[in-house]
C-alpha cells in the first residue's frame, strides 16, 4: 500500500466488519481508497460490535457498507459489476472448528459456495488483485 493512492482506487473487502477487515478498511480509507465492505452480520461474533465497526467506517464518505451473505446467488455478481474494484480482499468466512461439528452446512455455504461465487463474479468482472484469506477452517 502506498501513501499516494488516488481517490479513484476502489477496493472490495468481504468480512469488513470483522477484526482484520475493519482495520484493513480503515487503512485503505486513510490512504484515499474507495472501499466497499460486505459483511453478513451473523451472530457467530457479536453483531453490535460489527455494526459499530461499520458505523465507524461509514463516517468516511469513501466507505460503502453492504450487508449480505457471500453465498447469496447474484449478490457478488452485482456488487463486483457495480463497484469494479481494483483489489478484492476476501476475508468472509464461517469461523470456528468446533462450531463446524454442530453446523457443517454453514461452513459449506459460506466458505465453499461463497468463495466460489466470488471467484465466478471476478471471472465475469476481473480485478487487478485478489487476496483470499478466507475459508477459515
Amino acid at each position: 500500500m502506498t501513501d499516494h493512492a488516488s481517490p479513484s482506487r476502489r477496493a472490495l473487502i468481504t468480512g469488513s466488519a470483522g477484526f482484520i477487515g475493519y482495520h484493513l478498511a480503515r487503512r485503505l480509507l486513510a490512504e484515499g481508497w474507495q472501499v466497499t465492505g460486505l459483511d453478513a452480520m451473523t451472530d457467530y461474533y457479536e453483531v453490535a460490535l460489527k455494526r459499530a465497526r461499520h458505523a465507524a467506517l461509514a463516517e468516511n464518505p469513501g466507505f460503502t457498507a453492504v450487508e449480505g451473505r457471500i453465498e447469496e446467488a447474484g449478490l457478488l455478481d452485482r456488487l463486483v459489476a457495480e463497484t469494479r474494484p481494483e483489489i478484492v480482499v476476501h476475508l468472509a468466512a464461517q469461523a470456528g472448528v468446533r462450531h463446524s461439528i454442530d453446523a457443517p452446512e454453514s461452513y459449506v455455504e459460506a466458505n465453499l459456495i461463497g468463495s466460489f461465487r466470488l471467484i465466478e463474479a471476478l471471472r465475469a468482472t476481473p480485478c487487478a488483485h485478489l487476496m483470499m484469506a478466507s475459508t477459515s477452517s
